[in-house]
């Protein structure tokens, strides 16, 4: 078992538990709250309903990128296709850092964590 990739999944899994509650809970409510919401197809239902699962959504990206390093640290390292899988989660965590970092001005803690998973992501191919 490679405990490197066992680290980026708990956290690639922690971060989309995060991100899906305390969004729900401090950002969507309170957005969909707003009276001002655009208006499309007709009204601003769809606009509600968009928002919500376009939140949630990134969860599930992040919760099957968790699943995939999961099932990466209980297979044999080497492939090409392993190799490859690894780098791909490197890059997309590593500009999701990279965009959180300077779109909050590092006010938002989540950039530390995508770095986390990069560089427990770098660990668990060597």
């Amino acid at each position: 078992m490679n405990a490197a990739l066992v680290v980026a999944g708990v956290l690639s899994l922690g971060i989309g538990a995060a991100h899906s509650y305390l969004g729900e809970r401090y950002v969507i409510v309170r957005l969909l709250r707003r009276s001002d919401l655009p208006r499309l197809f007709g009204s601003d239902q769809f606009t509600r309903r968009t928002l919500r699962f376009a939140w949630h959504l990134t969860t599930v990206a992040w919760w099957g990128f968790g699943a995939l390093f999961l099932v990466m640290a209980g297979t044999p390292a080497g492939t090409h296709a392993w190799r490859q899988a690894a780098w791909v989660g490197m890059a997309a965590f590593g500009a999701s850092a990279v965009v959180t970092a300077v779109g909050s001005r590092g006010r938002h803690l989540a950039w530390l964590v995508f770095a986390l998973i990069v560089v427990a992501l770098w660990f668990g191919t060597r």
